[in-house]
């Protein structure tokens, strides 16, 4: 029997279970060339991102030492490269810079930084990040010395004294006092005068009270009265001595200022306790303060939007609707020696949300003995060395009444050397007003007044990626 063979039939399979292979092999040198590309991408994005952190490093770095440089040290618009070295000195990349320097009334500088690895120089990653110098106007109420909060008072914001508080009201910020102890005298109602904690009171919430903190330094206070004259002659309005009583301010709804010199005055008798420095200031007990303005010629009426800073080398009264930014000084030269105050006589409020408005006195900040029954004043409040006070009136002080109001509201930022203070007698108080709402205003941190001063170093506020 002739036998039968089948030539050639295994080379088909052969080849089939070849070519699988091939293509599976093909496939996973594919698959892990594409993972091992993915990996170095991976690596050199994560590269990218670091340096353009080390950019933003590097330029907060140059802001400490040159806080009011913008370019870089070069003078010249950005953006600015710089070759990032690693720890061995290789270069592996480098970072772009582009920076955008604070806005009129802010302290916000704005780093853009894009960085690149030299191993894959095609991957950049940007990221944002914003940094901002706080103003004075961190808190509520800012004091050098011991506060008495009382029972009818409330106190949105933080409050800090270098000295003691006592809080008998209401708060729901942070109170810090720079003292573990002090010595509670008549002024925060201790008498006979005996040691008490740093903050202490029957007010609350007391889990927020914190003592001792930090000491918040008046005198590095970064502000120079001469060159904030000298920013209002150039970019602002420049007020010289009136040769009279000074100057009545009083802001308009349409964004302007209308400005008279006060050529006679009418006064109250008034109290105040003694305390420390020239003026008013050192100056207590029973007294006439010249505050009526009895008579007035008008100089003129400014745009706000032309006029970010008035400074007068005078008294100053003020009041009405704010339609803008801007900052009133009032001080005199030599410094050392003058006290130049500013009397608010009527509501201050704001006609936007945009608005914000600075007061700045040498010495003092008092409020009228008329005030309206619901007295409100929006802005950031500065005694330079002095006090924010109203006056005790009173028939031993030759007041024919008590002369008692409904309510304060302030809206922005108390700060003063002395302490301050608008009631007197206890609760009710028989000067002063029955109700008592403090509300700090968050924009005061990092977006102040024009030429309103600054404390300490930048400050991280955002990071973004784009």
């Amino acid at each position: 029997m002739a036998k039968n063979y089948q030539k050639g039939s295994i080379t088909p399979a052969l080849l089939i279970i070849t070519g699988t292979f091939l293509v599976v092999i093909y496939g996973l040198l594919m698959l892990l060339s594409l993972q091992l590309d993915y990996s170095h991408r991976r690596v050199a994005s994560e590269e990218a991102l670091n340096i353009a952190e080390a950019g933003v490093h590097y330029y907060r770095w140059h802001l400490a030492h040159a806080p009011e440089d913008f370019t870089d040290g070069t003078g010249v618009e950005g953006p600015y490269v710089h070759v990032y070295k690693d720890p061995q000195g290789r270069e592996i990349g480098e970072y772009s810079l582009d920076i955008i320097p604070p806005q009129e009334g802010s302290s916000i500088v704005t780093i853009r930084s894009t960085g690149i690895s030299y191993d894959n120089a095609d991957i950049a990653r940007t990221i944002t990040v914003q940094y901002g110098k706080p103003s004075f106007a961190k808190y509520a109420f800012l004091n050098n010395a011991s506060a008495w909060y009382g029972d009818n008072i409330t106190v949105h914001g933080d409050i800090h004294s270098n000295n003691g508080i006592r809080m008998d009201g209401t708060n729901t910020g942070r109170v810090t006092s720079y003292k573990d102890e002090y010595m509670c005298g008549s002024e925060t109602g201790c008498s006979p005068p005996r040691r008490m904690p740093g903050v202490w009171g029957s007010g609350g919430d007391q889990s927020l009270w914190e003592f001792p903190v930090s000491l918040i330094d008046f005198d590095t206070v970064a502000f120079d009265f001469s060159d904030m004259r000298d920013s209002a002659i150039s970019e602002g309005l420049h007020l010289p001595d009136s040769d009279h009583y000074g100057y009545h301010l009083v802001f308009n709804a349409d964004g302007t200022v209308t400005i008279s010199r006060v050529t006679r005055v009418n006064d109250y008798w008034g109290y105040s306790p003694p305390g420390e420095g020239l003026g008013e200031a050192g100056q207590g007990g029973c007294r006439r303060r010249d505050q009526i303005i009895d008579r007035e010629t008008t100089i003129g009426t400014y745009n706000l939007e032309d006029t970010p800073i008035i400074f007068a080398e005078d008294d100053l009264w003020v009041e009405g609707t704010v339609n803008g930014r801007v900052t009133v000084v009032a001080a005199g030269f030599p410094v050392a020696s003058r006290t130049q105050n500013i009397w608010i006589n009527n509501n201050i409020v704001y006609e936007g949300s945009d608005d914000v408005l600075g007061l700045i006195a040498q010495n003092d900040i008092y409020f009228v003995r008329n005030v309206p029954e619901d007295f409100r004043i929006n802005g950031a409040l500065l005694a330079q060395k002095g006090r924010i006070i109203r006056h005790r009136y009173f028939w031993l002080c030759g007041s024919s009444s008590h002369n008692v109001k409904d309510s304060l509201t302030i809206f922005g930022a108390l700060i003063s050397k002395e302490k301050s203070y608008w009631n007197y007698g206890g609760e009710p108080p028989d000067s002063g007003f029955i109700t008592r709402t403090i509300i700090y205003d968050g924009r005061l941190l990092y977006a102040p007044p024009p030429f309103f001063p600054t404390t300490g170093e930048y400050e991280f506020i955002s990071w973004k990626e784009e």
